[in-house]
């Protein structure tokens, strides 16, 4: 298993990177979002990988981090759902959001994707509510630059203030997004001042 590809970015293709670890260069598929986030031609790069064997081939795929790795790892594993979709949904969804859509059954936060119909939106969401554990579901948002977190326990005013968004007819994106803005490694917000910080960052 190849867990990392590191080494100088050799060239960008519409689908793929190429990195020369010493005089080896080795072709790594990887999203649009991705190729977006990628350095220049020339600079080093790490890109953390999936190994895929075929019948007819041998193909890696690459992520910036090993939280997107681990989420396209679960995606995989739903019928009907090949890497090309696992890579479109993290696209447009970070882990975090994708998480979150999970756990609110919101289909149409995962059929923006290009290429996932509804149907195997509601296939993601049944089949990996239940494969992933709690604290993956409900573990957090992540915050701010010190990567602070606010919990998503039931009784916490990060999960009730995304809720109370919701309600108030905004998508869990952006209501997840204002909520981690708000909070920006502030600690002991409760709800009434999160959501009225969070608010504003909508306004």
């Amino acid at each position: 298993m190849i867990a990392f590809v590191s080494g100088i970015l050799e060239q960008i293709t519409e689908d793929s990177a190429v990195i020369d670890t010493g005089g080896i260069g080795y072709e790594v598929t990887v999203s649009q979002d991705v190729i977006s986030r990628l350095p220049s031609v020339g600079d080093e790069v790490k890109l953390y990988t999936h190994f895929q064997v075929t019948q007819d081939a041998f193909r890696l795929y690459g992520f910036l981090s090993r939280d997107d790795l681990a989420i396209f790892k679960r995606l995989i594993t739903v019928s009907g759902l090949g890497p090309k979709g696992g890579q479109a949904i993290l696209s447009v969804l970070t882990p975090d959001e994708l998480r979150f859509a999970i756990l609110s059954g919101n289909v149409k936060a995962i059929t923006a994707a290009p290429g996932i119909g509804k149907k195997i939106a509601e296939r993601v969401i049944l089949e990996l509510k239940d494969r992933f554990s709690d604290d993956e579901l409900t573990g957090g948002i992540t915050t701010g630059g010190d990567a602070a977190r606010i919990p998503l326990s039931e009784d916490d005013p990060g999960k009730e203030a995304v809720e109370a968004l919701v309600a108030l007819g905004y998508n869990a994106q952006e209501a997840m997004r204002a909520v981690r803005s708000a909070a920006g490694g502030q600690e002991g917000l409760d709800v009434e001042n999160l959501l009225k910080a969070a608010l504003k960052e909508l306004m």
